[in-house]
């Protein structure tokens, strides 16, 4: 059975990602080299990333295919989207799918998810996408939840709260640690609280 990892980046307030009148730039403009060397090595193993349809379409546009040719990236995001991803989505098609090594799986994302935890050879990771991994949590499928906090407040800008909408959680730590001085990466694994 191969473990799951979902994989976010929140504020301090909790929020994912900022709307249109934001003006924070990527990692809210807080990264640094501890915080790039911890993602290299997040994104350098063999492992099967899990997205999600809005995740996915989000980083065909800012790290996918530009005129046929792939987009230059920096080596992180390079890292990520070199690896073979799947892709769980109920709307896209196949002319979606502008990405390197993609496999487009059509369904429910707990029973894709089950099935890939049972017969992949290589372990799973997931990265934003928060509508399926709130699934994904509720359904026990989520094995550990890697979350770097920022350390920025954007309650004006703020639009997707990471946990919005999630059960109540019991979260046993594994590990934490505290990179560039500023951004603390926390490692949970999850359970239903009172389950």
């Amino acid at each position: 059975m191969s473990d799951y990892t979902w994989d976010v980046f929140c504020t301090l307030d909790g929020y994912g990602s900022y709307d249109e009148h934001g003006d924070w730039g990527g990692y809210w403009g807080k990264q640094g080299p501890e915080f790039l060397d911890r993602r290299r090595a997040a994104y350098d193993p063999g492992q099967r990333m899990v997205l999600g349809a809005r995740t996915f379409r989000q980083f065909v546009r800012f790290m996918g295919p530009r005129t046929g040719e792939l987009a230059e990236l920096d080596d992180v995001n390079a890292l990520m989207r070199d690896q073979p991803t799947t892709v769980v989505s109920t709307s896209l098609g196949p002319d979606d799918l502008d990405w390197p090594d993609v496999t487009l799986e059509h369904g429910d994302a707990v029973d894709v998810v089950a099935r890939l935890k049972a017969s992949s050879s290589v372990p799973l990771r997931s990265h934003g996408s928060l509508s399926m991994n709130r699934s994904l949590v509720a359904a026990g499928l989520v094995d550990r939840v890697q979350v770097s906090v920022f350390p920025v407040v954007s309650g004006r800008t703020g639009d997707r709260p990471v946990f919005d909408g999630f059960g109540d959680l019991d979260l046993e730590l594994l590990d934490s640690r505290l990179l560039d001085g500023r951004i603390q990466e926390l490692v949970y694994r999850p359970t239903p609280h009172g389950g």
